[in-house]
């Protein structure tokens, strides 16, 4: 028959805590400081408000098992997928694995903006804006696209170095496309012609400075 976790407050490493089959109707303020805590079970409670119980967890970062099913809660529209986005260390809810699955889901539902730049950059979907590349003669017409970029990267040539900073948060998702889009799937071909190039030998016995070369490179995108 408990009600009030008040008696909680000093125990700050607790891995495990179950409290299932009681009358718990708010966490709030009680659960918090169980930061070290791997396994809750709060089933079969009358937890109401699902908005304050998550806020209360999401602190638990070593949170792996939790049990909320039984409770007015668990019948909130999006219950699940609500738990799973907001307390990504749990691997067992309600007695269910995560799905790999179910995490892209939350994350399309809670975070709908991250989710399309998540799935344009891995799966590499068309940009509406065309790429321009710095030739002095193009066919496209239309302006090159600016990336709001911070400007310690302005005066940067190297596209390996500006791939280096992708995971940094662009102010416009779709900048984050665009530049993973300019750095994909590049390709490069360089051909020497072997006869024309002399050998260590050669170098020694002629005892002068090797003439640069020539060397064809190709990249194609």
């Amino acid at each position: 028959q408990i009600q009030d976790l008040t008696f909680l407050v000093k125990n700050h490493c607790l891995t495990e805590l179950y409290l299932n089959n009681n009358e718990v109707t708010d966490i709030s303020g009680a659960l918090k400081h169980l930061c070290a805590l791997q396994i809750l079970l709060l089933h079969n409670n009358q937890l109401e408000n699902l908005g304050k119980t998550v806020e209360e967890l999401k602190g638990m970062i070593s949170l792996q098992t939790l049990n909320l099913f039984h409770n007015p809660l668990a019948q909130d529209p999006g219950y699940r997928l609500c738990v799973i986005y907001f307390l990504p260390s749990v691997q067992l809810l309600d007695r269910k694995p995560v799905t790999q699955r179910e995490r892209e889901s939350a994350l399309h539902v809670y975070n709908h903006e991250r989710s399309c730049v998540v799935q344009s950059i891995a799966f590499g979907k068309r940009l509406n804006t065309p790429l321009v590349t710095k030739t002095r003669y193009s066919r496209c017409t239309q302006p090159a696209r600016r990336l709001m970029i911070p400007s310690v990267w302005k005066y940067s040539d190297n596209l390996h170095l500006l791939c280096s900073f992708c995971r940094v948060p662009f102010e416009n998702p779709a900048d984050a496309v665009f530049l993973r889009a300019m750095t994909r799937s590049i390709m490069e071909f360089s051909s020497v012609d072997w006869n024309k190039v002399s050998t260590c030998q050669e170098r020694w016995l002629e005892n002068k400075a090797e003439e640069p070369h020539e060397k064809l490179t190709v990249k194609f995108r």
